[in-house]
């Protein structure tokens, strides 16, 4: 599902739910997997893993209007900075085998995504600020009546005001499709980096 719709507050029942109970635009999807839940979510957490070369080939496209004006010497928010990545995301919380949630705060529709960074899951809970949307980011596991494993990962986002809506808005639906594919490779790869680890396990 994806709006612009302001979504009634969840019940919380999973981290994602504590953190971003309000939000106005959502993405879900999922994958059945034969493996470990607690291994799942390692590998979820790994660099290696979230790194996907398709990803990062997108990030860099995403990314270089903005880096050809720094090196031309005009404004750049980019300029001498890492490439986005995890390391821009806040580790929320981890419940168990079951849930990780990890939070992102920026005006994402900007060239430089406008991000702001904080160090605690209490500050990102109290954040308010105005035209900054608080996206939040979960990987969950589910254990099926047949054994296998659901692997699910959704996107939350909530803007604070009207113009933030209207600037995300047309954002959303431009990356929408190519987030879609991202968010499906990556758990394909997570349940492939979960095998890894598993079998690693057996043979120390």
């Amino acid at each position: 599902m994806a709006c612009g719709n302001f979504i009634p507050e969840a019940p919380i029942t999973m981290l994602i739910d504590h953190y971003l109970p309000r939000f106005q635009f959502s993405e879900k999807h999922a994958l059945l997997v034969q493996a470990d839940p607690d291994l799942l979510l390692d590998a979820a957490t790994q660099a290696e893993t979230m790194e996907d070369p398709w990803t990062r080939r997108f990030i860099d496209l995403r990314e270089l209007p903005d880096r050809i004006l720094g090196k031309l010497g005009t404004a750049s928010g980019l300029k001498n900075k890492a490439a986005f990545g995890l390391d821009n995301f806040l580790l929320l919380g981890r419940d168990g085998e079951r849930e990780i949630a990890l939070g992102l705060l920026g005006k994402f529709w900007q060239a430089d995504y406008g991000l702001i960074t904080l160090d605690s899951t209490a500050a990102f809970a109290r954040f308010d600020q105005l035209g900054v949307p608080k996206l939040v980011l979960n990987f969950s596991t589910e254990i099926m009546s047949d054994g296998r494993i659901r692997l699910s990962t959704e996107t939350r986002v909530f803007c604070n005001d009207r113009h933030s809506i209207l600037r995300f808005t047309p954002y959303w639906w431009l990356i929408r499709p190519v987030s879609g594919l991202i968010r499906r490779r990556l758990l394909k790869r997570i349940a492939h980096a979960a095998k890894h680890l598993e079998q690693s396990a057996k043979e120390q």
